[in-house]
């Protein structure tokens, strides 16, 4: 599980953007305000896209229709993009792409070579890394997932693309992948695990809902999904959406969940130091266990994993607050949470259900109010404000292959639906 030693090195702002001009932010599903082996050059649970001082965006130009000497040396020059749609051994299209000054092209996948600007690895639940992290499973990440191309004048429009250009500025379709050509001439395909979005409905605050989960092509078209995210035939295409993308929306790479803040969201999100201040007004308040009469205190946002007495800790079918008492057990008979056992009896209203300690939730992107936190996710134990809890708990987000499930945006560990995903908390104040 996703300790609070993981949330070092938390920024006071949301984007060491001085003397830029911010777009907005990526921020990584599953992480608590830091990666779990700490934030590396282009790893990062958070990256922000400002605009660049020379222009990198490319657009689409000349289109070759069959292998001539100009295609080919199309994709052999490493200084020209291009995307190649393999449609049999005996032919390939070739769509040469053309510098464009008025934006500029951020790109996001597992590889580790130059042209990625933010490097993703596979999120487990829980908050541990997937491959680069210690865990050696096969990765569903594309190497070059995706592009984001930002606009570099107002309002900073960011559109997204499947896929990204490699080292040699190409993008490979290859036989098997989904590709078409469109009415116009030009061909589009989708990339193998496919790139998903979904844009929230009313924006991301408070009142949002979630929007349905799309795929973005190559060329940027939206589709209804496959039937699996690797099916050979594509969705319907949808005229009537954008792969532009809004506050909120969120980008599934098969294997990791962003989270897409434009700048000016952000300027109305809480920052770490208004968490931390909501932190102390909590602990102000001298919540004390109703077993042991101690006081209970959520450490600093920046500490490192301290399990001591003053920790909270919660059964979650109830929402009351306790300090830690192992004799809590099934039937009184002690045991540690988390070994195995769910049934906990609270020793308040004999409730019964999962015993946790308490987690602050201090990625403060994920939040869509700045209220009190006094809800907590079942059953992982990080706490927020209702309003956000109530958001991510009706979020479907992507698993697998086909199916989708709700999840805690600050550990991706998957909710209960039988509890609605989240509980309030009860805490008891001093006694004197």
């Amino acid at each position: 599980m996703f300790s609070p030693g993981d949330q070092e090195n938390i920024p006071t702002s949301p984007a060491h953007t001085k003397g830029q001009v911010p777009y907005g932010e990526l921020i990584l599903l599953g992480y608590n305000g830091c990666l779990s082996n700490g934030e590396k050059g282009r790893r990062r649970s958070r990256f922000a896209l400002c605009r660049r001082t020379k222009a990198n965006g490319v657009k689409p130009s000349v289109v070759h229709t069959s292998c001539t000497p100009q295609a080919a040396k199309a994709i052999s020059n490493k200084d020209q993009h291009s995307i190649s749609y393999t449609l049999s051994r005996a032919q390939t299209v070739v769509v040469e792409y053309t510098h464009d000054s008025s934006t500029d092209m951020f790109q996001i996948g597992r590889s580790t070579e130059g042209p990625i600007d933010l490097v993703v690895t596979d999120t487990v639940p829980g908050g541990s890394q997937g491959p680069g992290g210690g865990l050696s499973i096969q990765s569903t990440i594309s190497r070059f997932a995706c592009r984001i191309i930002c606009q570099r004048s107002p309002p900073y429009t960011a559109r997204i693309y499947a896929a990204g250009f490699d080292s040699s500025k190409n993008i490979f379709l290859g036989e098997k992948a989904a590709k078409w050509r469109m009415p116009d001439g030009q061909m589009d395909g989708l990339t193998t695990n496919g790139v998903l979005v979904m844009h929230p409905r009313r924006g991301f605050t408070q009142d949002s809902g979630p929007g349905l989960w799309r795929e973005i092509s190559v060329c940027g078209n939206v589709f209804t999904l496959r039937e699996t995210r690797s099916a050979q035939h594509r969705g319907k295409m949808v005229d009537t959406e954008s792969q532009e993308m809004v506050d909120g929306s969120l980008i599934d790479l098969c294997g990791a969940t962003l989270l897409w803040r434009t700048a000016e969201g952000l300027a109305h999100t809480p920052t770490a130091k208004h968490l931390e201040a909501l932190r102390r007004e909590l602990n102000a308040g001298r919540p004390q266990c109703p077993v042991g009469f101690n006081t209970l205190a959520f450490p600093s946002l920046r500490r490192s994993e301290v399990l001591d007495d003053k920790r909270p800790w919660a059964y979650l079918r109830c929402g009351h607050v306790h300090g830690y008492h192992g004799w809590a057990g099934p039937g009184g008979g002690g045991g540690h949470p988390g070994e195995g056992t769910e049934e906990w009896e609270c020793p308040m209203c004999r409730a019964r259900g999962s015993y946790v300690p308490l987690w602050l939730g201090c990625e403060a992107g994920f939040y869509v109010d700045a209220a009190a936190p006094t809800h907590a996710f079942v059953p992982c134990g990080h706490v927020c404000s209702e309003k956000t809890a109530a958001y991510w708990s009706q979020i479907p987000l992507p698993h697998g292959t086909h199916t989708f499930h709700t999840a805690c945006p600050f550990c991706a560990l998957p909710l209960r639906a039988e509890r609605g995903g989240y509980v309030r908390l009860i805490f008891q104040g001093p006694l004197d």
